[in-house]
């Protein structure tokens, strides 16, 4: 990685996280109705380690530290939240229980650090989680492409990509260029079909000697890794496709295949089928009501979405497109979790969708 792309970062907060923090400051979110804050929370993470300090790291919204989820539990326990399993909580769901509220924590893909640096924080504070896995992970055969996509920008002094009628030259030079870069690139990559974008990123790692399957081994767990902590009692592992695709954005028989592939391979390595699923990515662009139905129709008592929004009552009859919050790389404060588990950012979401909250 080029010596421009490790300086320290900008640690002042976003236009999102400023209105957060605003909100917080004011006291509204204290004011606000306690029907917003709903009946619970499902949390959705990535990765747990320590910041590396990297000023170039795009994908650091996919990251918290071990330290953040320790005051994200702490938090929500001072607030009265139960911390429960995702069965249990989706068990009360169903049964229309709301007594005190819940929280949920969820851990998307399978990475490596979820079993080295996210478990001890979970056992210290005894607290169930469910990681959602990518058998293609562990399989060796699918990719985080979007680990590849950063290092190979962090890599370059220039980017060059010729897409369908849109190609695109940048220098990457710097870390402003190469977040510009990223920022152009990365959505002109996530509008194509989901084999046409793979095939060009791994033409882009390829050209800036990223190795795809070193990096999957480097970053995911093995199936001994799953199967360690499929064996835990604070853990489950559910279902999250095969290849991490859009579902959204293949035939209706591919995304099947995504799904079954993937829970038979968990049926396969850990000996049991896996009642829960989330969809890769979750926004309205990559799963939408084909998909939920879709995944009713193979029996799963719950997916979750990554569309942001606290659990209410009225999600038990749409137990296949349930809402997370993000823990989120970028906002890291407690101040601002707190403003979040109100409800009230939700209920503001119209004039907020500009700022991202939707």
């Amino acid at each position: 990685m080029n010596e421009t792309a490790r300086i320290s970062r900008d640690a002042s907060p976003s236009l999102m996280g400023r209105t957060l923090l605003a909100l917080h400051a004011s006291g509204a979110h204290r004011l606000a109705p306690k029907s917003l804050a709903g009946i619970g929370v499902i949390f959705m993470l990535h990765r747990v380690r320590e910041d590396d300090g990297a000023a170039f790291a795009p994908n650091r919204i996919l990251e918290i530290t071990p330290s953040f989820l320790e005051e994200t539990i702490g938090t929500v326990r001072e607030l009265g939240y139960t911390c429960m399993s995702l069965d249990e909580a989706v068990t009360r769901l169903e049964k229309g229980e709301h007594g005190e509220r819940f929280a949920v924590f969820t851990l998307d893909d399978g990475y490596k650090d979820n079993l080295t640096d996210a478990l001890p924080v979970f056992e210290r504070h005894d607290v169930p989680f469910t990681v959602y896995l990518t058998t293609g992970l562990p399989d060796g055969h699918a990719e985080i492409w979007w680990v590849a996509l950063e290092r190979a920008i962090a890599a370059a002094n220039a980017m060059r990509i010729a897409l369908p009628g849109n190609e695109i030259s940048m220098f990457t030079r710097d870390v402003n260029e190469k977040n510009a870069a990223w920022n152009r690139i990365y959505w002109a990559l996530r509008k194509l079909p989901e084999h046409e974008m793979r095939t060009e990123v791994r033409k882009q790692a390829m050209m800036h000697g990223i190795d795809m399957a070193t990096l999957t081994r480097e970053l995911a767990m093995s199936w001994d890794d799953v199967r360690t902590l499929a064996a835990h009692p604070l853990a489950s592992i559910e279902a999250h496709t095969a290849n991490h695709f859009a579902q959204k954005r293949l035939s209706s028989s591919e995304a099947r295949s995504d799904i079954e592939r993937g829970v038979a391979r968990m049926e396969a390595e850990l000996g049991y089928r896996p009642q829960h699923f989330s969809y890769p990515y979750g926004d309205p662009g990559s799963a939408d009501e084909r998909d939920f139905a879709l995944a009713e129709a193979l029996g799963f008592r719950s997916a979750t979405t990554t569309r942001k929004g606290l659990i209410q009552p009225r999600h038990a009859k749409r137990m296949t497109s349930l809402p997370r919050l993000s823990l989120n790389g970028d906002f890291q404060d407690r101040r601002m979790l707190e403003v979040l588990l109100s409800g009230l950012p939700f209920a503001l979401a119209k004039p907020l969708r500009s700022l991202g909250i939707d």
